[in-house]
């Protein structure tokens, strides 16, 4: 990557201010007739509070972005979110919650107990006509599907105490599942279903090995499964207020990964795998065969990556730790587990088409980067793989100085394959220092974007999003 390349992405991560409504976008090229729906991405675009800045991306205040497609028109919106506590840091013009990276100075604690703050800043969700952002260490927060703004943070009637940002949908089972980490004295899994068109449930909850972090999971028709890293939370010395919760994280690769797999219908009878170590941030997908359950995820080595995270939202002063994209089996009978690699390239953010969710899919879609030289920035390519052939195929981006976020995938009308749609990026062109969202052909990686529609504006890179079709 060239020094002016390098510099231009650091563009990407300077506090967003300029909230709006929905407003026409202008439009390069010719969006398909067919594309209709919303697409909305959540992630941190405020780095700091008081003039004093975030110790970790993963602290920034979040917002959302959206784009509404429709009759080859389309039109934005983009706003800050407002929890109550981000409101309160705002106000009183410093940090006064806890956070992943950052916390309060010792000397303010002595004035009394302090609190998370909902960064409502890594994901959203849509669910029986309603969108939330979604933060793991939150509740979710309700936003207007008119334009965007904050509603109110809501327990959904259900949640026990926090509710994870990746919720995965089981369509055999006409819902969608999550989870919320509690800790004590023994660490909880707890467990949530939310059935189209019908109230949340609380399922329940499965005790863990230990004081971790899980941030993904994945499900098939019949399970829920779960990597359990040897990743351990030093307890006494949060309580101590000794550290931000991530510089209280130990890994500890002696005790290896274990993976749970919880059947749906009976939390009373979880299983357990034990396999060597490795972390795994996000999960694409899994079906079930037989006795096996298929995993697709991306492999990290250890929990290096999160150093990383840390200092891109800053300029960038290391180089990624990669992960890469794996395949893996687990016999529910053997109770035996085996991974293989399926792609050498590093990548993040694996997603497949919707209709493949929970079936055995052939083509996934991930954020990564064009080569080695690229690792000290964000992703600056969309890569399909084929998991039948191993074939990787990078999507065709246009000029130097782009940096995309998470891939969506939505279907054209009528299609009968997982390639058969458009494949929605958000991207942030360093060169004019702007944010547009690229519509890809997922046919035709090689070609051109289909259309950009362009913000009059940057927008900081977001995390996760997903797109809600036109009813």
């Amino acid at each position: 990557m060239s020094t002016t390349n390098l510099e231009g992405w650091r563009g990407a991560f300077q506090d967003f201010t300029r909230d709006h409504g929905y407003e026409p976008l202008r439009v390069e090229g010719r969006l398909p007739e067919d594309l209709s729906g919303t697409l909305l991405r959540v992630g941190p675009v405020v780095f700091g509070v008081g003039g004093r800045p975030y110790g970790h991306w993963f602290d920034g205040d979040g917002g959302v972005l959206a784009v509404r497609f429709g009759g080859g028109q389309a039109q934005g919106a983009a706003r800050r979110i407002e929890t109550p506590s981000i409101r309160a840091d705002r106000a009183a013009g410093r940090l006064g919650h806890s956070l992943y990276g950052s916390t309060v100075p010792w000397w303010r604690r002595l004035t009394g107990k302090v609190l998370g703050k909902n960064a409502a800043n890594t994901s959203v969700m849509a669910c029986n006509g309603r969108f939330y952002a979604l933060y793991e260490a939150g509740l979710p927060t309700e936003l207007s599907t008119e334009d965007l703004r904050t509603l109110a943070e809501t327990d959904l009637g259900v949640i026990v105490h926090h509710f994870s940002a990746h919720p995965h949908r089981v369509p055999e089972r006409h819902a969608s599942y999550n989870f919320g980490m509690r800790y004590g004295r023994t660490t909880l899994l707890d467990l949530y279903a939310l059935p189209d068109g019908a109230a949340a449930r609380y399922l329940g909850a499965v005790p863990l090995p230990g004081a971790t972090m899980i941030h993904d999971f994945i499900a098939t028709p019949r399970h829920l499964v779960f990597f359990v890293s040897p990743l351990r939370l030093n307890i006494p010395r949060m309580l101590l207020g000794l550290g931000a919760f991530a510089e209280n994280l130990e890994w500890k690769a002696a005790l290896g990964t274990r993976v749970l797999v919880v059947p749906i219908d009976d939390l009373s009878r979880p299983l357990w795998f034990e396999t060597e170590p490795f972390f795994a941030w996000h999960f694409g997908n899994a079906f079930e065969r037989g006795e096996e359950l298929v995993v697709d995820y991306v492999r990290h080595l250890d929990f290096g990556t999160h150093r990383w995270l840390q200092q891109v939202g800053r300029g960038g002063a290391t180089t990624d730790t990669g992960g890469v994209l794996h395949r893996a089996t687990l016999n529910l009978q053997t109770r035996t587990f085996r991974s293989e690699e399926r792609s050498t390239r590093a990548c993040e953010f694996p997603r497949v088409a919707p209709a493949a969710r929970t079936q055995e899919h052939r083509h996934l879609y991930v954020s990564a980067y064009t080569g080695a030289g690229a690792l000290r920035g964000p992703h600056d390519a969309v890569g399909r793989v084929d998991m039948h052939t191993g074939q990787e195929t990078l999507f065709n981006l246009g000029p130097a100085g782009q940096y995309v976020s998470e891939p969506v995938f939505t279907p054209r009308a009528h299609a009968t394959r997982d390639d058969d749609g458009y494949v929605l990026t958000q991207v942030y062109d360093a060169p004019s220092r702007l944010t547009h969202v690229a519509v890809l052909d997922a046919r035709a990686p090689d070609a051109p974007p289909l259309a950009r529609v362009w913000f009059e504006h940057a927008f900081p890179l977001t995390f996760h999003g997903d797109f809600v079709p036109t009813a």
